[in-house]
């Protein structure tokens, strides 16, 4: 979708450039042979860039911009399905594999993860010490009052997120 924005955007700037050319021209013509006089060029000139050439290539330069940005935001939404397709077939994702493998940092895949729960598609628990991401249904985690990674007591951190004190695991929910 990001790209034929982009396509679209790219016809209409080329579609209004190359009118604009070819009514100027035009125009420039029949003043050339005297079927034209200046005030009614100029008129022209002023009714083709304002009611033709600028909406076209305005719209083209909007649909150009707006192409690029969902492709940015296309990249993030792989990059995030790539992490929870790794931790949910794996169930468990060392860090520093997951930062090479999405050829990213790990602050990102920290932010990926973050999303990712924020959408409750992820549940599970990461163990920053450890540098380790599990993958735990929430059916099991549900009702727990200890840490899956050390057996600490569990403390609230904030909606859908559990941390534990003594280990630093974070569990989502």
């Amino acid at each position: 979708m990001a790209a034929s924005g982009r396509i679209v955007g790219l016809i209409l700037i080329a579609a209004g450039i190359i009118l604009g050319i070819a009514v100027t021209i035009w125009i420039f013509a029949g003043v050339d042979e005297g079927s034209l006089q200046g005030s009614g060029a100029a008129l022209g000139l002023a009714l083709l860039l304002g009611f033709i050439v600028l909406p076209l290539v305005g719209g083209g330069v909007f649909l150009l911009i707006r192409g690029r940005s969902e492709a940015r935001e296309l990249a993030v939404i792989g990059q995030q399905r790539k992490l929870l397709d790794m931790v949910k077939t794996r169930g468990q994702v060392n860090i520093d594999d997951a930062v090479l493998e999405l050829n990213t940092t790990r602050d990102k895949v920290q932010d990926y993860l973050h999303a990712l729960v924020g959408r409750g598609l992820f549940s599970g628990y990461v163990d920053w010490d450890k540098g380790e991401l599990y993958s735990v249904d929430a059916r099991e985690l549900s009702g727990r009052s200890t840490c899956p990674n050390c057996g600490g007591q569990l403390e609230l951190a904030g909606k859908g997120l559990i941390r534990c004190p003594y280990c630093g695991a974070e569990i989502f929910l």
